[in-house]
C-alpha cells in the first residue's frame, strides 16, 4: 500500500521514494546501485537500469529490464514480456530531480494481484480495469447446471435409482415379464414433476433477486447524482445512501450530514446484531458536503482484494500528495443500513459477489434433509431384502428345471441352458417384486413437501405486520427439518430474542404509573 511496495512473488523495495531524489535515489549503495548500467537487486529477481535521461534536474528512469525480460515505458506505466503492469509514478519535482515511486500494478498480468487500484471520479481508468459487475445471484440453477444438477439430485435419492435400473432391465428382451414402458413411463412423470416444483422454487429466487437488482440508489455523474439500479453501480462510483437506506455495495465512507463525518448504521443482516454502529469518514474528506465538492475528488484508492473477512480492512486513500491509511471504521459493508443519518456519500470499492456479504455466502447446496436419509437407508434394506427373494426364487426355478419331471421328460431343457437362465432370471424376479419399494411413496412425499411449503407461506400466524413480511420456504424440503434442531448455540439472549423492550410500569414517589396496575401494586 505504502511506497516501496513489495510484490510477494517479485520482492522489489523501490528505491524512489517519495522523500528520495531521483540523484540520491540512483547513488544509494543498500539497493545495489552503481553508476552507468544501474542495477537495482532485490532478494530473488534483480532490476536492471537499462535507459536513462538526463533532465536539469536530475537522472531520471525511462525502462527497465529484469532478469532478461523487458520493461518498456507508456506514458509512464512499465509493462514486463508477461504484460505485467508495474506503475512509476510521480510524486514532485525536487531541486535535484523527479521524484517518482515505483509500484507492481494489482491489476492485469498473469501472476494473482497483490491489491485492488481504484481512480477517483475517473471511470474509463475504472472501467479499463474490468472490474465485477454488481449485479447478484443466490439461485440454485442457471439456464446451463440446471439439468445436471437437477438430475444429480433426483438421482441421488435411492428410490429414483432403482427405479431406474428397474426402468433399464425392463428394456431387455426375453426377461421383463411385464410392460416395457410399466416403470419407465411413471418414473419419468415423477421425475418431471419434481423438476416443475424446482424451477418454481427456483424462479422465486431469481425474482427476488431481480428485486433486489433493481433497487435505485443514487450516483455521482458529473456535478449532481442521477439514480439508477443497484445493477448498474460500478467499482469507483461515489454514491449518495439515503436514511433507512441499504448499502448496495462495498462502500467508503467520505462525508455524511453528520458532524465529522459520522455515520451510524445497523449490520442485523450481517451479524444478527441490531444496535447501531459507527461508522466514521476521514477528516480530509469530511468537508464534502456538496455534490460540486465531491466531483472535484482526485486520487487513488489502494485496497485489498476482495475477501470474506467482515471486520477487517486495508487500504490507503491518495490525495495529491497525501496518503491517507482506510480502516475498518469507513467501510460501510452491502446489506447494512443507514439509520439515524440523513444522508452519506461514499465511494464503491467491492461490488457484487466481491462484497464481502456474498463473500460470506455459499452457493445453494443440494440439501439431503434427515427424512431423506432415513428413507435412503430403509430402500438399501428393502432392496437387499428384494435382491434376497430374486436369488431364492431363481435357485427354486433352477432346482425345478434340473430335477423336475416336467422339464426334463417334456420340455427336455438342458442343462447348460438352465445354468445360463439362473442370472437372467434373478433380474426377472426383481422386476417382479419391485413394488415391494413403491414408486407412489415418492411421489406422495413429494406432494406432501410442496403443500405444507404453500401453507407456510401463507401463514397469518408467522406474518410480520409491522414490514409487511410474510413467512417464505425457499425450499419445500424445508418442512422436513422442522422440529429436528438438536442443538442450538448461542452466546446471549439476543440472538434469540427480538431485543425489543416494552414499557410496563415504573413507579414515582410511590405511585405506579402503567396501562394497567395490578392489583397489589395500587396505592392503598
Amino acid at each position: 500500500m505504502a511506497s516501496g511496495y513489495s510484490n510477494p512473488q517479485n520482492p522489489f523495495t523501490s528505491p524512489f521514494d517519495e522523500h528520495t531524489s531521483a540523484e540520491d535515489a540512483f547513488r544509494q549503495q543498500d539497493s545495489g546501485i552503481s553508476s552507468g548500467r544501474q542495477q537495482i537487486s532485490s532478494t530473488n529477481n534483480p532490476f536492471v537500469l537499462s535507459e536513462e535521461r538526463n533532465s536539469p534536474y536530475g537522472t531520471v528512469p525511462v525502462s527497465l529490464s529484469r532478469t532478461q525480460q523487458s520493461l518498456t515505458a507508456n506514458n509512464g506505466t512499465f509493462r514486463d514480456t508477461q504484460s505485467r503492469p508495474i506503475l512509476l509514478e510521480e510524486v514532485g519535482v525536487s531541486t535535484k530531480g523527479t521524484v517518482r515511486r515505483m509500484f507492481w500494478s494489482s491489476n492485469g498480468g498473469d501472476d494473482d494481484p497483490v491489491d485492488r487500484i481504484i481512480y477517483l471520479n475517473d471511470p474509463i481508468k475504472n472501467k479499463e480495469l474490468k472490474f465485477l459487475h454488481n449485479s447478484i445471484t443466490t439461485a440454485k440453477y442457471s439456464l446451463f447446471t440446471f439439468v445436471p444438477k437437477f438430475l444429480y439430485e433426483q438421482f441421488s435419492k435411492y428410490a429414483n435409482l432403482f427405479f431406474l435400473f428397474t426402468a433399464v432391465i425392463q428394456q431387455i428382451g426375453n426377461i421383463s415379464p411385464t410392460n416395457k414402458m410399466g416403470t419407465a413411463l411413471p418414473l419419468g412423470i415423477v421425475i418431471l414433476a419434481s423438476g416443475v416444483k424446482e424451477l418454481i422454487e427456483d424462479f422465486r429466487r431469481h425474482s427476488q433477486d431481480s428485486d433486489v437488482n433493481a433497487r435505485m440508489v443514487k450516483v455521482l455523474a458529473g456535478t449532481e447524482f442521477v439514480e439508477k439500479q443497484w445493477r448498474e453501480v460500478q467499482v469507483g462510483d461515489i454514491c449518495r445512501i439515503e436514511n433507512s437506506q441499504f448499502f448496495p455495495a462495498d462502500i467508503v465512507l467520505l462525508s455524511s450530514s453528520e458532524p465529522d463525518a459520522l455515520a451510524y448504521i445497523e449490520t442485523s443482516n450481517l451479524d444478527g446484531e441490531t444496535n447501531l454502529k459507527i461508522r466514521q469518514g476521514l477528516p480530509e474528506t469530511a468537508n464534502m458536503l456538496t455534490p460540486h465538492d465531491v466531483s472535484r475528488l482526485e486520487g487513488v484508492i489502494k485496497s485489498e482484494l476482495p475477501n470474506n473477512s467482515l471486520y477487517t480492512f486495508e487500504a490507503t486513500l491518495r490525495l495529491k500528495e497525501r496518503e491517507l491509511a482506510l480502516e475498518p471504521t469507513q467501510l460501510l459493508l452491502r446489506g447494512a443500513q443507514l439509520r439515524n443519518t440523513r444522508w452519506a456519500y461514499g465511494i464503491v470499492v467491492f461490488t457484487g459477489h466481491e462484497t464481502k456479504l456474498m463473500r460470506n455466502s455459499t452457493a445453494t447446496p443440494i440439501k439431503r434433509t434427515k427424512v431423506e436419509r432415513q428413507v435412503n437407508t430403509q430402500i438399501v434394506y428393502l432392496f437387499c431384502i428384494l435382491l434376497t427373494m430374486s436369488i431364492i426364487c431363481s435357485f427354486g426355478y433352477l432346482n425345478r428345471q434340473l430335477n423336475g419331471a416336467f422339464e426334463k421328460n417334456i420340455l427336455m431343457q438342458s442343462t447348460s441352458e438352465a445354468t445360463l437362465l439362473f442370472f437372467s432370471n434373478i433380474l426377472t424376479f426383481i422386476i417382479l417384486f419391485n413394488n415391494l419399494i413403491p414408486l407412489s411413496l415418492i411421489v406422495t412425499m413429494e406432494m406432501v413437501k410442496y403443500a405444507i411449503g404453500m401453507l407456510i407461506n401463507s401463514d397469518l400466524d408467522m406474518y410480520h405486520a409491522e414490514t409487511d413480511t410474510p413467512a417464505t420456504a425457499r425450499m419445500s424440503s424445508l418442512v422436513e427439518e422442522l422440529g429436528q434442531i438438536d442443538f442450538i448455540f448461542s452466546d446471549k439472549t439476543g440472538t434469540l430474542t427480538c431485543n425489543i423492550m416494552d414499557f410496563k410500569m415504573c413507579t414515582i414517589a410511590g405511585i405506579a404509573y402503567a396501562e394497567t396496575v395490578p392489583e397489589d401494586k395500587k396505592v392503598r
